[in-house]
């Protein structure tokens, strides 16, 4: 359930970062399909920052969530600070499941990492590998972009060597190379190879249908959109067929896809600008 919430909550802030971050009026050649290409490209030659680190990303994050958790959460760092060995793993695990439950997943990857490292433990490495592509994913900051793709593909890579057929990893170490760009087509074909296994893998046919946004693939785009909402009916996968149809001219089918994205984030904020999406298509 809880990554669920998780999922469910990161989706909604990358669909308001997209919604806000490209201009109602017009078509997007395919090499602008997407905010953050080329960030991509400059985080594949990024190592890990060493001060983007769980302290760094935490006090950043605190100001957008609850001051009542945020006071619970100073106080657990404050513990971790002097506490033994012992003690220290009970207190990454409670400090990465606070930030979970604000959806935060950059402060609580940073945490789940520190606990996988100790345990080498397949969910740990899967907790700590899925928080850092969803930072990845809504973080505006290159630098700390690079950080994210470099941490999550250490995470997977250690699940994919415990468990190499598991396919949830194998699909978040072929999101982590896409998403870090020095090794795009290795991570697709890791992707292809998790649906050819589950064709109806919710995480790979997404991510196949987002990258076959950003390289202008529109109609192998709506392919795998319609996949996932045969299934299920999902914010994300909505909004993205609406950007696929919209790109491909087809008006109607895009005014459908937004009217139900809007439907289902049932946010009068994002609401009034999917509206102005659909004004222009309209005209």
């Amino acid at each position: 359930m809880r990554k669920k919430q998780i999922v469910i909550g990161v989706a909604v802030i990358a669909v308001m970062g997209y919604l806000y971050s490209l201009p109602v009026k017009g078509l997007v050649k395919p090499k602008e399909a997407t905010r953050g290409t080329a960030a991509a490209a400059t985080a594949s030659a990024l190592k890990p920052n060493a001060n983007i680190n769980a302290a760094s990303v935490s006090a950043l994050a605190k100001p957008s969530i609850d001051m009542s958790i945020a006071k619970e959460i100073t106080g657990l760092e404050e513990k971790l600070k002097t506490a033994g060995q012992a003690d220290k793993v009970t207190l990454q695990k409670q400090l990465a499941k606070a930030w979970d439950s604000v959806t935060q997943p950059a402060p609580a990857a940073f945490y789940y990492l520190e606990v996988a490292r100790k345990s080498n433990s397949m969910a740990d490495w899967l907790d700590a590998g899925n928080r850092f592509n969803a930072a990845y994913k809504i973080a505006q900051d290159t630098a700390a972009q690079g950080t994210y793709v470099a941490n999550a593909v250490e995470a997977f890579n250690h699940a994919t060597k415990l468990q190499p057929a598991n396919l949830e990893a194998k699909t978040g170490l072929g999101v982590a190379y896409v998403n870090g760009g020095a090794m795009p087509m290795q991570g697709i074909a890791l992707l292809l190879d998790v649906v050819k296994q589950d064709p109806k893998n919710h995480d790979a046919l997404l991510n196949l249908g987002m990258f076959a946004i950003k390289s202008g693939q529109y109609e192998k785009a709506v392919d795998r959109f319609k996949t996932l909402l045969a299934q299920k009916e999902e914010i994300e996968a909505n909004f993205y067929l609406a950007e696929s149809y919209k790109q491909l001219g087809k008006k109607q089918e895009a005014i459908a896809a937004y009217e139900k994205c809007k439907e289902l984030m049932n946010d009068p904020v994002a609401g009034q600008r999917i509206d102005e999406y659909i004004k222009e298509l309209k005209k």
